[in-house]
């Protein structure tokens, strides 16, 4: 369950820097469009980085070494 919380949360931001990329693209500069999407993604980036801290913090996550 944890995992596939994780794995939505990825899937957003990759859907919100696309759509960042393709409003850049289509847009002409005359909308906020792109500002919004990336913004978007660095709110859910940080967002899933505090999750993931506090999943640590209260033992919901443990965390391993490379190559454990």
């Amino acid at each position: 369950m944890k995992t596939l919380f994780i794995v939505a949360f990825l899937g957003l931001i990759l859907y919100n820097l696309g759509a960042g990329l393709y409003y850049m693209l289509v847009d002409t500069g005359k909308s906020k469009r792109t500002v919004n999407a990336l913004t978007k993604r660095i709110v859910l980036s940080i967002a899933l980085i505090g999750l993931v801290a506090a999943g640590i913090f209260t033992g919901v996550i443990e965390p391993h070494g490379v190559g454990a």
